[in-house]
Protein backbone atom coordinates (compact mmCIF):
# COMPACT_ATOMS: atom_id res chain seq x y z
CA UNK A 1 0.00 0.00 0.00
CA UNK A 2 1.25 3.60 -1.14
CA UNK A 3 2.38 5.41 2.11
CA UNK A 4 2.71 8.59 -0.34
CA UNK A 5 -0.48 11.16 -0.23
CA UNK A 6 -2.09 12.34 -3.35
CA UNK A 7 -1.02 15.33 -5.44
CA UNK A 8 -4.42 17.18 -4.62
CA UNK A 9 -4.11 16.51 -1.38
CA UNK A 10 -0.65 17.33 -0.70
CA UNK A 11 -1.14 21.02 -2.80
CA UNK A 12 -4.46 21.81 0.09
CA UNK A 13 -1.72 20.94 2.86
CA UNK A 14 0.67 23.10 1.56
CA UNK A 15 -1.30 26.05 1.65
CA UNK A 16 -1.94 25.96 4.98
CA UNK A 17 0.59 27.91 7.32
CA UNK A 18 3.49 26.00 8.49
CA UNK A 19 4.25 26.89 12.21
CA UNK A 20 7.66 27.12 13.83
CA UNK A 21 6.70 24.34 16.29
CA UNK A 22 7.69 20.25 17.46
CA UNK A 23 5.27 17.89 17.14
CA UNK A 24 5.02 14.99 18.93
CA UNK A 25 3.33 11.35 17.16
CA UNK A 26 3.22 7.99 19.32
CA UNK A 27 1.16 4.78 18.80
CA UNK A 28 0.53 2.55 21.84
CA UNK A 29 -1.64 0.14 23.13
CA UNK A 30 -4.34 0.81 25.52
CA UNK A 31 -5.41 -1.65 28.18
CA UNK A 32 -9.37 -2.12 29.09
CA UNK A 33 -10.49 0.64 31.17
CA UNK A 34 -7.86 3.34 29.80
CA UNK A 35 -9.63 5.85 28.08
CA UNK A 36 -11.26 8.40 28.54
CA UNK A 37 -14.90 9.39 27.19
CA UNK A 38 -13.86 12.26 24.62
CA UNK A 39 -11.47 9.24 22.85
CA UNK A 40 -15.19 8.17 21.79
CA UNK A 41 -13.90 4.36 20.68
CA UNK A 42 -13.86 0.99 22.07
CA UNK A 43 -11.76 0.02 25.52
CA UNK A 44 -9.35 -1.41 23.78
CA UNK A 45 -6.98 -0.66 20.93
CA UNK A 46 -3.88 1.46 19.81
CA UNK A 47 -4.36 4.92 20.80
CA UNK A 48 -2.85 7.52 18.18
CA UNK A 49 -1.92 10.84 19.49
CA UNK A 50 -0.56 13.58 17.70
CA UNK A 51 0.92 16.51 20.53
CA UNK A 52 2.36 19.84 19.51
CA UNK A 53 5.24 19.93 21.90
CA UNK A 54 5.56 23.77 21.71
CA UNK A 55 2.47 24.41 22.65
CA UNK A 56 1.38 21.89 24.95
CA UNK A 57 -1.87 20.62 23.62
CA UNK A 58 -3.19 17.83 21.87
CA UNK A 59 -4.10 18.44 17.89
CA UNK A 60 -5.68 14.94 17.08
CA UNK A 61 -6.07 11.40 18.88
CA UNK A 62 -7.53 8.55 17.45
CA UNK A 63 -8.13 5.06 18.59
CA UNK A 64 -7.92 2.21 16.21
CA UNK A 65 -7.64 -1.55 16.06
CA UNK A 66 -4.45 -3.54 16.71
CA UNK A 67 -4.42 -4.54 13.23
CA UNK A 68 -5.05 -1.66 11.73
CA UNK A 69 -1.31 -0.45 9.81
CA UNK A 70 0.52 2.91 9.82
CA UNK A 71 -2.33 4.75 7.63
CA UNK A 72 -4.32 5.26 10.17
CA UNK A 73 -1.35 7.21 11.63
CA UNK A 74 -1.28 9.37 8.85
CA UNK A 75 -4.96 9.81 9.10
CA UNK A 76 -4.84 10.76 12.02
CA UNK A 77 -2.20 13.41 11.28
CA UNK A 78 -4.62 14.74 8.39
CA UNK A 79 -6.53 15.85 11.12
CA UNK A 80 -4.12 17.10 13.19
CA UNK A 81 -3.13 19.73 10.87
CA UNK A 82 -6.81 20.98 8.96
CA UNK A 83 -9.16 20.41 11.88
CA UNK A 84 -7.25 19.70 15.21
CA UNK A 85 -8.98 19.99 18.73
CA UNK A 86 -9.47 23.17 20.00
CA UNK A 87 -7.67 25.87 20.74
CA UNK A 88 -5.75 24.53 18.21
CA UNK A 89 -5.88 26.47 13.97
CA UNK A 90 -5.08 24.68 10.89
CA UNK A 91 -1.09 24.48 9.98
CA UNK A 92 1.76 22.91 9.89
CA UNK A 93 4.55 22.32 12.21
CA UNK A 94 8.23 22.74 11.16
CA UNK A 95 9.50 19.16 12.65
CA UNK A 96 7.75 15.82 13.74
CA UNK A 97 8.96 13.69 16.33
CA UNK A 98 9.19 9.84 16.94
CA UNK A 99 10.26 7.22 19.30
CA UNK A 100 9.71 4.25 17.16
CA UNK A 101 11.72 3.36 14.66
CA UNK A 102 9.63 1.89 11.95
CA UNK A 103 6.98 4.60 12.49
CA UNK A 104 9.68 7.21 11.39
CA UNK A 105 10.69 5.13 8.56
CA UNK A 106 6.76 5.07 6.95
CA UNK A 107 6.21 8.92 7.89
CA UNK A 108 9.28 9.77 6.09
CA UNK A 109 7.85 9.89 2.33
CA UNK A 110 4.54 11.86 3.65
CA UNK A 111 6.00 14.18 5.89
CA UNK A 112 8.45 14.81 3.21
CA UNK A 113 5.84 15.72 0.72
CA UNK A 114 4.61 18.35 3.38
CA UNK A 115 7.86 19.86 3.94
CA UNK A 116 7.74 18.78 7.14
CA UNK A 117 11.11 17.41 8.95
CA UNK A 118 11.09 14.10 10.94
CA UNK A 119 13.39 13.02 13.74
CA UNK A 120 13.89 10.04 15.83
CA UNK A 121 14.11 10.83 19.92
CA UNK A 122 14.44 8.34 22.74
CA UNK A 123 11.65 9.92 24.97
CA UNK A 124 8.29 11.85 24.11
CA UNK A 125 7.71 13.80 27.20
CA UNK A 126 4.76 15.17 26.63
CA UNK A 127 3.00 12.31 25.81
CA UNK A 128 4.35 10.14 28.07
CA UNK A 129 2.48 12.47 30.77
CA UNK A 130 -0.89 12.16 28.99
CA UNK A 131 -0.42 8.44 28.74
CA UNK A 132 0.27 7.96 32.10
CA UNK A 133 -2.89 10.29 32.77
CA UNK A 134 -5.36 7.60 31.04
CA UNK A 135 -3.72 5.13 33.46
CA UNK A 136 -4.44 7.10 36.25
CA UNK A 137 -8.04 7.39 35.12
CA UNK A 138 -8.45 3.96 34.02
CA UNK A 139 -7.01 2.97 38.04
CA UNK A 140 -9.42 5.27 39.90
CA UNK A 141 -12.66 4.67 37.69
CA UNK A 142 -15.54 2.49 38.71
CA UNK A 143 -16.48 -0.66 36.67
CA UNK A 144 -19.44 -0.25 34.42
CA UNK A 145 -21.39 -2.69 36.70
CA UNK A 146 -20.51 -3.97 40.30
CA UNK A 147 -18.06 -7.04 39.34
CA UNK A 148 -20.61 -8.85 42.04
CA UNK A 149 -24.01 -8.27 39.79
CA UNK A 150 -22.51 -8.09 36.39
CA UNK A 151 -23.33 -11.34 34.94
CA UNK A 152 -26.72 -11.26 36.18
CA UNK A 153 -27.15 -7.78 34.62
CA UNK A 154 -26.29 -8.83 31.54
CA UNK A 155 -28.23 -11.85 31.36
CA UNK A 156 -31.52 -9.79 32.05
CA UNK A 157 -30.81 -7.34 29.73
CA UNK A 158 -30.10 -10.21 26.96
CA UNK A 159 -33.59 -12.13 28.08
CA UNK A 160 -35.58 -8.18 27.82
CA UNK A 161 -33.62 -8.03 24.12
CA UNK A 162 -35.25 -11.28 23.19
CA UNK A 163 -38.48 -9.96 24.37
CA UNK A 164 -38.60 -6.92 22.59
CA UNK A 165 -40.94 -5.24 24.73
CA UNK A 166 -40.41 -2.04 22.46
CA UNK A 167 -42.47 -4.42 19.56
CA UNK A 168 -45.70 -3.94 21.26
CA UNK A 169 -45.16 -0.66 23.75
CA UNK A 170 -44.09 2.85 22.19
CA UNK A 171 -42.12 5.17 24.27
CA UNK A 172 -44.74 7.66 25.38
CA UNK A 173 -46.90 4.59 27.20
CA UNK A 174 -45.89 4.56 30.70
CA UNK A 175 -45.12 1.66 33.46
CA UNK A 176 -45.44 3.02 36.78
CA UNK A 177 -43.26 0.47 38.91
CA UNK A 178 -44.17 0.96 42.87
CA UNK A 179 -40.47 -0.01 44.14
CA UNK A 180 -40.22 1.17 47.67
CA UNK A 181 -36.91 -0.02 48.03
CA UNK A 182 -33.36 1.51 47.38
CA UNK A 183 -34.31 4.91 48.15
CA UNK A 184 -37.02 4.77 45.03
CA UNK A 185 -40.88 4.84 45.70
CA UNK A 186 -42.25 4.84 42.05
CA UNK A 187 -40.26 4.73 38.77
CA UNK A 188 -41.52 5.47 35.77
CA UNK A 189 -40.45 3.12 32.57
CA UNK A 190 -40.26 4.26 28.59
CA UNK A 191 -40.01 1.48 26.39
CA UNK A 192 -37.76 2.85 23.33
CA UNK A 193 -37.16 0.71 20.33
CA UNK A 194 -40.43 1.30 18.63
CA UNK A 195 -39.48 3.80 16.17
CA UNK A 196 -36.10 1.76 14.56
CA UNK A 197 -33.86 4.54 15.94
CA UNK A 198 -32.99 3.36 19.63
CA UNK A 199 -33.40 0.50 21.91
CA UNK A 200 -33.72 0.29 25.79
CA UNK A 201 -35.96 1.86 28.96
CA UNK A 202 -35.47 4.61 30.88
CA UNK A 203 -36.46 4.19 34.63
CA UNK A 204 -37.88 7.99 35.76
CA UNK A 205 -37.55 8.56 39.42
CA UNK A 206 -40.36 11.06 39.28
CA UNK A 207 -43.42 11.75 37.35
CA UNK A 208 -41.89 15.28 36.92
CA UNK A 209 -38.78 14.53 35.22
CA UNK A 210 -40.35 12.57 32.75
CA UNK A 211 -43.02 15.10 31.95
CA UNK A 212 -40.44 18.17 32.29
CA UNK A 213 -38.13 16.67 29.62
CA UNK A 214 -41.38 15.60 27.30
CA UNK A 215 -42.26 19.31 27.15
CA UNK A 216 -38.74 20.57 26.76
CA UNK A 217 -37.94 18.31 24.01
CA UNK A 218 -40.83 19.83 22.31
CA UNK A 219 -39.81 23.16 22.27
CA UNK A 220 -36.58 22.95 22.06
CA UNK A 221 -36.30 20.43 19.32
CA UNK A 222 -36.96 23.70 16.93
CA UNK A 223 -34.04 25.53 19.03
CA UNK A 224 -31.52 23.44 19.30
CA UNK A 225 -31.54 22.84 22.84
CA UNK A 226 -31.84 19.01 22.87
CA UNK A 227 -28.73 18.03 24.37
CA UNK A 228 -29.46 20.50 27.76
CA UNK A 229 -33.29 18.66 28.12
CA UNK A 230 -31.55 15.40 27.52
CA UNK A 231 -29.27 16.21 30.85
CA UNK A 232 -31.89 17.36 33.10
CA UNK A 233 -33.23 14.20 32.93
CA UNK A 234 -33.11 12.27 36.12
CA UNK A 235 -33.57 8.76 35.63
CA UNK A 236 -31.77 5.26 35.19
CA UNK A 237 -31.04 3.66 31.73
CA UNK A 238 -30.52 0.78 29.70
CA UNK A 239 -29.62 1.28 25.74
CA UNK A 240 -28.19 -1.53 23.62
CA UNK A 241 -25.37 -0.93 21.27
CA UNK A 242 -24.03 -2.30 18.33
CA UNK A 243 -21.31 -4.58 19.75
CA UNK A 244 -19.11 -4.36 16.63
CA UNK A 245 -15.51 -2.94 16.65
CA UNK A 246 -14.76 0.22 15.31
CA UNK A 247 -15.10 0.19 11.07
CA UNK A 248 -12.02 0.26 9.34
CA UNK A 249 -10.67 3.73 8.25
CA UNK A 250 -8.58 1.70 5.12
CA UNK A 251 -10.05 3.04 1.51
CA UNK A 252 -12.10 0.61 0.23
CA UNK A 253 -14.57 1.67 -2.34
CA UNK A 254 -17.36 -1.33 -1.55
CA UNK A 255 -18.94 -0.92 2.47
CA UNK A 256 -20.36 -4.51 3.46
CA UNK A 257 -23.20 -4.16 5.13
CA UNK A 258 -23.10 -6.40 8.47
CA UNK A 259 -25.63 -7.43 11.25
CA UNK A 260 -24.15 -6.48 14.48
CA UNK A 261 -24.70 -8.23 18.05
CA UNK A 262 -25.88 -5.78 20.30
CA UNK A 263 -24.61 -5.03 24.19
CA UNK A 264 -26.38 -3.45 27.22
CA UNK A 265 -25.03 -0.29 28.52
CA UNK A 266 -26.31 1.01 31.59
CA UNK A 267 -25.79 4.67 33.29
CA UNK A 268 -27.44 7.35 34.65
CA UNK A 269 -28.99 10.47 34.44
CA UNK A 270 -29.14 13.15 36.39
CA UNK A 271 -29.36 17.44 36.11
CA UNK A 272 -27.09 17.93 38.44
CA UNK A 273 -24.42 14.94 38.19
CA UNK A 274 -24.75 14.78 34.44
CA UNK A 275 -24.49 11.29 32.51
CA UNK A 276 -22.64 8.21 33.72
CA UNK A 277 -22.51 5.09 32.25
CA UNK A 278 -22.11 3.10 35.00
CA UNK A 279 -23.95 2.04 38.28
CA UNK A 280 -23.17 2.01 41.87
CA UNK A 281 -24.36 -1.16 44.02
CA UNK A 282 -27.48 -0.54 45.24
CA UNK A 283 -28.87 1.19 41.80
CA UNK A 284 -27.57 -2.52 40.48
CA UNK A 285 -29.59 -4.26 42.62
CA UNK A 286 -32.54 -1.80 42.06
CA UNK A 287 -31.96 -2.12 38.45
CA UNK A 288 -32.00 -6.02 38.43
CA UNK A 289 -35.42 -6.18 40.58
CA UNK A 290 -36.92 -4.02 38.12
CA UNK A 291 -35.49 -5.45 35.00
CA UNK A 292 -36.89 -8.90 36.26
CA UNK A 293 -40.55 -7.75 36.84
CA UNK A 294 -40.83 -6.61 33.44
CA UNK A 295 -39.54 -9.08 31.96
CA UNK A 296 -42.47 -11.28 33.33
CA UNK A 297 -44.70 -8.42 32.84
CA UNK A 298 -43.70 -7.77 29.30
CA UNK A 299 -44.32 -12.55 28.92
CA UNK A 300 -47.69 -12.00 30.76
CA UNK A 301 -49.51 -9.38 29.16
CA UNK A 302 -47.08 -8.64 25.58
CA UNK A 303 -50.79 -10.23 23.19
CA UNK A 304 -53.24 -7.40 25.05
CA UNK A 305 -50.78 -4.46 23.45
CA UNK A 306 -51.50 -5.19 19.64
CA UNK A 307 -52.79 -2.81 17.20
CA UNK A 308 -51.29 0.02 19.32
CA UNK A 309 -53.66 -0.84 22.82
CA UNK A 310 -52.90 0.29 26.09
CA UNK A 311 -55.24 -0.84 28.27
CA UNK A 312 -55.29 -0.85 32.05
CA UNK A 313 -53.31 -3.84 33.26
CA UNK A 314 -52.08 -3.89 37.12
CA UNK A 315 -49.97 -6.63 38.28
CA UNK A 316 -47.71 -7.81 41.31
CA UNK A 317 -44.86 -9.77 41.07
CA UNK A 318 -42.08 -11.18 43.78
CA UNK A 319 -39.35 -10.99 42.79
CA UNK A 320 -35.59 -12.09 43.83
CA UNK A 321 -32.68 -9.34 44.42
CA UNK A 322 -28.83 -9.28 44.23
CA UNK A 323 -28.98 -8.48 47.81
CA UNK A 324 -30.47 -11.97 48.78
CA UNK A 325 -34.22 -11.06 49.68
CA UNK A 326 -37.25 -11.29 47.99
CA UNK A 327 -39.02 -7.85 47.04
CA UNK A 328 -42.44 -6.98 45.78
CA UNK A 329 -43.50 -4.73 42.96
CA UNK A 330 -46.38 -3.53 41.28
CA UNK A 331 -46.40 -2.99 37.32
CA UNK A 332 -49.65 -0.69 36.13
CA UNK A 333 -49.71 0.61 32.54
CA UNK A 334 -50.80 4.68 32.49
CA UNK A 335 -53.63 5.21 29.56
CA UNK A 336 -54.13 8.38 30.45
CA UNK A 337 -50.75 9.47 30.42
CA UNK A 338 -49.78 7.86 27.75
CA UNK A 339 -52.69 9.97 25.75
CA UNK A 340 -51.29 13.34 27.08
CA UNK A 341 -47.87 12.51 25.68
CA UNK A 342 -48.59 11.19 22.74
CA UNK A 343 -50.92 14.57 22.35
CA UNK A 344 -48.37 16.52 23.36
CA UNK A 345 -45.82 14.87 20.74
CA UNK A 346 -48.42 15.28 17.99
CA UNK A 347 -49.72 19.21 18.32
CA UNK A 348 -46.34 19.63 17.74
CA UNK A 349 -45.71 17.55 14.49
CA UNK A 350 -42.86 15.86 16.25
CA UNK A 351 -43.81 12.57 16.12
CA UNK A 352 -41.57 10.62 13.76
CA UNK A 353 -41.94 8.47 10.37
CA UNK A 354 -40.36 4.86 11.21
CA UNK A 355 -37.47 4.95 9.35
CA UNK A 356 -36.75 1.06 7.98
CA UNK A 357 -33.68 -1.15 7.50
CA UNK A 358 -34.72 -3.84 5.75
CA UNK A 359 -34.67 -2.76 2.13
CA UNK A 360 -31.11 -3.11 2.09
CA UNK A 361 -30.29 -6.98 1.54
CA UNK A 362 -28.13 -8.64 4.17
CA UNK A 363 -23.99 -8.97 2.95
CA UNK A 364 -24.97 -6.33 0.12
CA UNK A 365 -22.23 -3.92 -0.94
CA UNK A 366 -23.16 -0.46 -1.05
CA UNK A 367 -21.11 2.19 -2.68
CA UNK A 368 -21.48 6.09 -3.06
CA UNK A 369 -19.78 7.62 -6.37
CA UNK A 370 -20.10 8.52 -9.75
CA UNK A 371 -20.99 6.84 -13.26
CA UNK A 372 -20.38 8.55 -16.44
CA UNK A 373 -23.32 10.09 -18.58
CA UNK A 374 -22.12 7.44 -21.27
CA UNK A 375 -22.89 4.84 -19.09
CA UNK A 376 -25.82 6.25 -17.57
CA UNK A 377 -27.25 6.20 -21.54
CA UNK A 378 -26.47 2.40 -22.02
CA UNK A 379 -27.84 1.59 -18.59
CA UNK A 380 -31.33 3.12 -19.47
CA UNK A 381 -31.50 1.00 -21.95
CA UNK A 382 -29.90 -2.31 -20.97
CA UNK A 383 -30.96 -2.41 -17.31
CA UNK A 384 -34.47 -4.47 -16.39
CA UNK A 385 -35.90 -1.82 -14.76
CA UNK A 386 -35.12 1.94 -15.41
CA UNK A 387 -36.79 4.79 -13.65
CA UNK A 388 -36.57 7.96 -15.29
CA UNK A 389 -35.83 11.28 -14.76
CA UNK A 390 -34.67 15.09 -15.48
CA UNK A 391 -31.36 14.82 -14.78
CA UNK A 392 -29.08 17.24 -16.22
CA UNK A 393 -25.97 16.49 -17.96
CA UNK A 394 -23.73 18.17 -15.98
CA UNK A 395 -20.43 17.69 -15.18
CA UNK A 396 -18.65 14.37 -15.48
CA UNK A 397 -21.54 11.81 -14.67
CA UNK A 398 -24.43 11.04 -12.31
CA UNK A 399 -23.53 10.70 -8.91
CA UNK A 400 -25.09 7.33 -7.63
CA UNK A 401 -25.18 5.33 -4.90
CA UNK A 402 -24.60 1.45 -5.98
CA UNK A 403 -26.38 -1.51 -3.96
CA UNK A 404 -24.43 -4.84 -5.00
CA UNK A 405 -26.18 -8.10 -4.13
CA UNK A 406 -26.83 -11.37 -5.68
CA UNK A 407 -28.94 -11.49 -8.32
CA UNK A 408 -32.52 -13.36 -6.15
CA UNK A 409 -32.03 -10.39 -3.61
CA UNK A 410 -31.59 -7.61 -6.19
CA UNK A 411 -34.88 -8.91 -7.64
CA UNK A 412 -35.89 -9.04 -4.37
CA UNK A 413 -35.29 -4.86 -3.67
CA UNK A 414 -36.78 -4.38 -7.19
CA UNK A 415 -39.63 -6.03 -6.24
CA UNK A 416 -40.40 -4.14 -3.07
CA UNK A 417 -39.47 -0.92 -4.32
CA UNK A 418 -42.41 -1.29 -7.19
CA UNK A 419 -44.71 -1.94 -4.37
CA UNK A 420 -44.16 1.65 -2.72
CA UNK A 421 -44.53 3.08 -6.19
CA UNK A 422 -40.94 3.27 -6.98
CA UNK A 423 -38.29 5.88 -5.01
CA UNK A 424 -38.42 9.83 -4.57
CA UNK A 425 -35.18 10.83 -3.73
CA UNK A 426 -32.55 10.01 -0.77
CA UNK A 427 -30.90 12.30 1.98
CA UNK A 428 -28.63 13.04 3.97
CA UNK A 429 -30.23 13.63 7.23
CA UNK A 430 -28.02 15.15 9.99
CA UNK A 431 -27.99 13.52 13.70
CA UNK A 432 -26.46 13.48 16.99
CA UNK A 433 -25.06 11.21 19.38
CA UNK A 434 -25.91 13.00 22.72
CA UNK A 435 -24.54 10.54 24.45
CA UNK A 436 -20.94 10.45 22.79
CA UNK A 437 -21.17 14.18 21.53
CA UNK A 438 -20.96 12.89 17.73
CA UNK A 439 -22.19 14.26 14.40
CA UNK A 440 -23.05 12.19 11.74
CA UNK A 441 -25.23 11.76 8.55
CA UNK A 442 -28.14 8.95 7.93
CA UNK A 443 -28.46 8.34 4.64
CA UNK A 444 -31.87 8.28 4.06
CA UNK A 445 -34.16 6.60 0.69
CA UNK A 446 -37.44 8.28 0.39
CA UNK A 447 -40.04 6.48 -1.73
CA UNK A 448 -43.26 7.63 -3.61
CA UNK A 449 -45.74 6.32 -0.58
CA UNK A 450 -43.24 8.70 1.84
CA UNK A 451 -41.85 5.66 3.54
CA UNK A 452 -38.26 6.55 4.67
CA UNK A 453 -35.23 3.72 4.36
CA UNK A 454 -31.91 3.55 5.83
CA UNK A 455 -29.22 2.85 3.79
CA UNK A 456 -26.31 3.50 6.04
CA UNK A 457 -25.33 6.02 9.19
CA UNK A 458 -22.42 8.05 8.22
CA UNK A 459 -19.33 9.48 10.71
CA UNK A 460 -19.39 13.04 10.22
CA UNK A 461 -16.31 13.99 12.39
CA UNK A 462 -13.73 13.33 9.73
CA UNK A 463 -12.21 15.52 7.27
CA UNK A 464 -12.04 13.10 4.78
CA UNK A 465 -15.56 12.83 5.14
CA UNK A 466 -16.53 16.07 4.65
CA UNK A 467 -14.57 16.05 1.56
CA UNK A 468 -16.85 13.27 0.31
CA UNK A 469 -20.22 15.10 1.22
CA UNK A 470 -18.68 17.84 -0.52
CA UNK A 471 -17.60 16.31 -4.00
CA UNK A 472 -21.09 14.34 -3.46
CA UNK A 473 -23.24 17.87 -3.04
CA UNK A 474 -20.79 19.49 -5.59
CA UNK A 475 -21.92 16.73 -8.52
CA UNK A 476 -25.71 17.47 -7.59
CA UNK A 477 -25.58 21.03 -8.06
CA UNK A 478 -24.32 20.29 -11.44
CA UNK A 479 -27.09 17.76 -12.27
CA UNK A 480 -29.33 20.37 -10.96
CA UNK A 481 -30.12 18.51 -7.79
CA UNK A 482 -30.52 14.73 -9.70
CA UNK A 483 -28.53 11.73 -8.54
CA UNK A 484 -29.43 7.73 -9.06
CA UNK A 485 -29.82 4.52 -7.11
CA UNK A 486 -28.17 1.70 -8.94
CA UNK A 487 -29.01 -1.90 -7.95
CA UNK A 488 -26.31 -4.34 -9.42
CA UNK A 489 -25.90 -8.18 -9.12
CA UNK A 490 -22.39 -10.23 -8.80
CA UNK A 491 -21.71 -11.15 -5.73
CA UNK A 492 -19.12 -13.71 -7.17
CA UNK A 493 -16.49 -13.93 -9.64
CA UNK A 494 -14.58 -11.01 -11.13
CA UNK A 495 -17.69 -8.56 -10.71
CA UNK A 496 -17.78 -8.69 -6.85
CA UNK A 497 -17.22 -5.51 -5.63
CA UNK A 498 -16.72 -3.71 -8.78
CA UNK A 499 -20.11 -3.82 -11.08
CA UNK A 500 -20.30 -2.98 -14.49
CA UNK A 501 -22.85 -2.20 -16.72
CA UNK A 502 -24.17 -5.64 -17.60
CA UNK A 503 -24.35 -6.25 -14.03
CA UNK A 504 -26.80 -3.20 -13.29
CA UNK A 505 -30.12 -4.38 -13.09
CA UNK A 506 -32.01 -1.32 -12.05
CA UNK A 507 -31.31 2.60 -12.54
CA UNK A 508 -33.51 4.75 -10.37
CA UNK A 509 -33.14 8.57 -11.65
CA UNK A 510 -34.12 10.29 -8.24
CA UNK A 511 -33.82 13.63 -6.55
CA UNK A 512 -31.24 14.84 -3.90
CA UNK A 513 -33.31 15.57 -0.98
CA UNK A 514 -32.33 18.92 1.23
CA UNK A 515 -33.09 17.35 5.24
CA UNK A 516 -35.70 20.19 5.57
CA UNK A 517 -38.44 18.40 2.79
CA UNK A 518 -38.32 15.68 5.48
CA UNK A 519 -39.27 17.24 7.93
CA UNK A 520 -38.05 15.34 10.81
CA UNK A 521 -34.93 17.31 12.19
CA UNK A 522 -32.17 16.17 13.51
CA UNK A 523 -32.57 12.58 14.56
CA UNK A 524 -30.48 11.24 18.21
CA UNK A 525 -28.44 8.18 17.21
CA UNK A 526 -28.52 4.85 18.46
CA UNK A 527 -27.61 2.05 16.78
CA UNK A 528 -29.92 0.55 14.18
CA UNK A 529 -30.17 -3.36 14.69
CA UNK A 530 -29.14 -4.82 10.89
CA UNK A 531 -26.87 -1.71 9.53
CA UNK A 532 -23.31 -1.01 10.60
CA UNK A 533 -21.92 2.24 11.08
CA UNK A 534 -20.31 3.13 7.82
CA UNK A 535 -17.89 5.73 7.34
CA UNK A 536 -18.36 8.12 4.40
CA UNK A 537 -15.08 8.92 3.99
CA UNK A 538 -14.43 5.53 3.13
CA UNK A 539 -16.32 5.73 0.02
CA UNK A 540 -13.62 8.42 -1.63
CA UNK A 541 -11.29 6.11 -3.62
CA UNK A 542 -14.43 5.35 -5.91
CA UNK A 543 -12.44 8.27 -7.69
CA UNK A 544 -10.35 5.69 -8.82
CA UNK A 545 -12.66 2.98 -10.19
CA UNK A 546 -14.23 2.67 -13.87
CA UNK A 547 -17.61 3.65 -12.50
CA UNK A 548 -15.98 6.45 -10.25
Amino acid sequence: MSSRLTPATCKRLLKLPQIPNVWEVDRRPLQQGSYSVDLGADAEGDCILWVDGSQGLVRAMDVVQPEVGYEAVVRTLLRAIEYPHDPGNPARPQKVVVRNRELQFYLRSVLQDLDISLEYVPDLPLIEEIFRSFEQVAHNRPPELPPAYAATLRQQAEQLWKLAPWEVLADHQILAITVNHWDLETVYASVMGMLGMEFGVLLYRSLDSLQQFRERAVIDQAKDGMEEAFLEQDCLFLTYEAATSAPSRQPAPFLRLLKPEMQPVFGNLHPLEGLRSFLYDEEAIAFSAILEGLCRFTKAHRHKFTDQQFPEISSRYKVPTLSEQHVTLKFATQPDLAQRLYELADDDEVVMPLIQDDLIPENSYLSLGMITWDMVSTARSGVKHHQPGQAKEGGDGLPVIVVQTTQPKAKQMMATIATMGGLKGVCFNPGSDLLLGEAYDLGLLQAENGELHLFGEFLNDDPMHQSARTKWDQRCRKTQGYCGLVIAKGMKGASRGNPKVTDMMALYEITSLPPETLGIGVLEKQSIPGLESLDLAELESLEDDPTR
